[in-house]
């Protein structure tokens, strides 16, 4: 499946896309509550699409088609974010989720993530790791990320969020082609 996995920089013209996405209820109970307007999805995704904010924007593309999104930055770049965790300079953060209702629970996500750390994260941009904070009670996204190759790392309460993160982090040695950790 991985093979199948492209990615393709956000555009202005897939914010319709977008805000199709984050108006579904299996995004909007983690990713998005409440749902979002089209205005509200151009003021969070057109500064990123512009390059006027720290983060890296990606549709994930399966088989040519748009999926899902993910996203990648700096942790440290995100002065108020980083200094609630405390990770290292090289470390990168990933936001994901699969769009497509009918795409949930095929291994998509956990293959997504895993070519999106082989091409992106630890490819061109260069993190020597990675971490990523669903909260507590999204066990599905917790597997799913185990399965990548994430472990936990540490619970972290972050102002503004709704619930405490349940921090995982990944470095390029805990990256396997079936998401298994080396030595095990």
């Amino acid at each position: 499946m991985e093979h199948e996995i492209r990615f393709r920089r956000l555009t202005e013209g897939d914010l319709d896309l977008m805000h199709r996405w984050l108006n579904t209820p299996h995004v909007m109970r983690w990713y998005s509550p409440g749902g979002r307007t089209r205005e509200q999805v151009e003021k969070e995704y057109l500064p990123y699409i512009r390059r006027e904010k720290p983060t890296e924007p990606y549709l994930i593309l399966y088989r040519n088609t748009p999926v899902g999104y993910i996203q990648t930055y700096r942790v440290n770049d995100w002065p108020d974010y980083a200094r609630h965790i405390g990770v290292d300079d090289d470390t990168a953060g990933v936001d994901i989720f699969i769009g497509e209702p009918e795409l949930i629970g095929r291994g998509l996500g956990p293959a997504a993530i895993r070519a999106f750390m082989r091409q992106v994260v630890f490819g061109s941009f260069g993190a020597r790791a990675c971490v990523i904070g669903p909260e507590v009670a999204n066990k599905a996204a917790i597997r799913a990320y185990e399965k990548a190759g994430f472990r936990f790392w540490k619970r972290a309460v972050v102002p503004g969020e709704p619930a405490p993160e349940y921090l995982m982090r990944m470095t390029p040695d805990d990256l396997h082609e079936d998401g298994t950790q080396a030595g095990r």
